[in-house]
């Protein structure tokens, strides 16, 4: 289905993939697209994002406080030292997506998060140097331009970087899906009431180094 701007029952207009679910719609307004340079809150949103591969978002979203306390906060030096026993335990545990795969990964990714922080001194300072140029962004983003977007060279290029570290469920897809909702890019379409909000607390940010 092609992403429109809708007119929700509050009279503000929206993009469309947020529907008229509260949870979703709170979603949308309050936190999609708005930047974040918080580790925690970053690591959190590349496992999502991993985790929703082949799901909605909304699936995700509406477990996101039940992944929080299965994944201690995503506090990703506690994540980091999970051992086979704690896998097992998150694999009955109904809250979550009970995918062997995912749970593993998130484990690996935590692990790959610390030696980043090591390196880097902070999630952020990497994921933030694949922020787009003005020049590469669209000068009008429509329903039509943001449709073929799924990936871009940026995207790609941090799905590169985060590979060669070890990182898994870090594709191009998935990478763009994050690049959206950490504030990268300002996906809004232009007439979402939600896009100069977004845009004003991008210019306020401060970019990670």
């Amino acid at each position: 289905m092609p992403i429109t701007i809708v007119a929700g029952a509050d009279g503000l207009t929206r993009c469309s993939w947020c529907g008229t679910d509260p949870l979703y719609v709170t979603y949308h307004d309050r936190e999609w697209g708005r930047p974040v340079s918080d580790d925690r809150r970053l690591f959190e949103k590349l496992c999502l994002e991993g985790f929703q591969a082949g799901l909605s978002w909304l699936t995700i979203l509406r477990k996101r406080e039940n992944f929080r306390a299965a994944f201690d906060g995503f506090d990703f030096e506690k994540v980091a030292r999970y051992n086979t026993r704690k896998v097992d335990r998150l694999l009955l545990d109904a809250g979550i997506v009970r995918h062997r795969g995912k749970i593993e990964s998130t484990i690996n990714n935590a692990k790959r998060a610390c030696d980043l922080v090591a390196e880097t001194g902070s999630i952020a300072a990497l994921l933030w140097s694949f922020e787009p140029g003005p020049r590469s962004r669209p000068k009008r983003l429509t329903p039509e331009v943001l449709s073929a977007m799924a990936t871009t060279p940026e995207s790609t290029a941090m799905s590169k970087a985060l590979k060669q570290r070890g990182w898994s469920f870090v594709g191009p897809t998935t990478m763009y899906a994050a690049m959206q909702a950490m504030g990268m890019v300002n996906d809004h379409l232009e007439t979402c009431h939600a896009r100069t909000p977004v845009e004003q607390a991008r210019a306020a940010f401060s970019r990670p180094r």
